[in-house]
């Protein structure tokens, strides 16, 4: 597989760096409040709910695998987690989806000194009924493969892995979607390109991934991992000349 996973991950902390710079910060702003609303309701269900859900998953164990308790009860946890979590950020993302589009387009004219559209926020109004089918068609391909892995989730040891690799995949997918449609990449298209560079994609994702764990740092996990998947567009794809669409200079 090509690609390298350490430079991929860096992504994310590069796009970290960048939420401070003045002329990205009203972009930020939305997709910021819709991550802090949403993630703060995650947090209140896993604190209200968390070991009663456990207590269910490990009532449906026949009791003569009741030794196997020690084992399962972390696996449960971090499938609850996991699935609480990224249930959140997905829907965060989908809600988000016009605003996170624009702050790409944004980081990409001020690092490449290009735009794509100039109609500011009137062409975000007008953008919300694409980017909701472009999340759409995120959720389409998403669903099914979800299905499977829940199918997977009680292997030992491989259930977590690869629930964890799927979750970097979805993130990778979730994040890069922007700065590509914004350069009107279709959706199978961009899978395709990150294909080409897929262990770059699974270490930006995966890093996603892990971020959105950790309390207060995934507040700022969307518009990082926007700025960073946009880098990302920026260094491993933008020049391609196959893919290259017009683009208006900024002066």
């Amino acid at each position: 597989m090509a690609g390298n996973p350490i430079r991929g991950s860096q992504y994310l902390l590069r796009g970290l760096k960048m939420l401070g710079e003045p002329d990205l910060r009203p972009f930020i702003i939305v997709p910021l409040l819709i991550n802090s609303l949403l993630f703060s309701v995650a947090i209140y269900l896993l604190s209200q709910y968390f070991s009663g859900w456990i207590d269910y998953w490990l009532g449906l164990i026949p009791g003569w695998l009741g030794f196997l308790d020690w084992l399962l009860w972390p696996l449960f946890a971090l499938l609850v987690m996991v699935g609480v979590y990224f249930s959140f950020a997905l829907f965060a993302n989908f809600i988000a989806a016009p605003f996170n589009g624009l702050l790409s387009e944004r980081v990409e004219q001020r690092q490449r000194g290009v735009t794509i559209n100039d109609d500011g926020w009137k062409g975000l109004l007008a953008s919300v009924p694409h980017a909701l089918l472009r999340e759409t068609a995120k959720w389409t391909y998403y669903l099914p493969r979800l299905v499977l892995l829940l199918l997977l989730s009680f292997v030992p040891l491989i259930g977590p892995l690869l629930w964890f690799l799927f979750g970097a995949w979805m993130m990778a997918i979730q994040f890069c979607d922007y700065p590509m449609d914004n350069n009107r990449i279709k959706f199978g298209e961009m899978k395709r390109l990150l294909k080409q560079q897929r262990l770059s994609a699974l270490g930006f994702g995966g890093l996603v991934s892990l971020a959105m764990l950790v309390p207060l740092l995934n507040l700022l996990v969307m518009p990082a991992a926007v700025i960073g998947a946009t880098l990302f567009w920026i260094d491993e794809y933008a020049d391609n000349q196959d893919l290259q669409q017009p683009a208006k200079i900024v002066n």
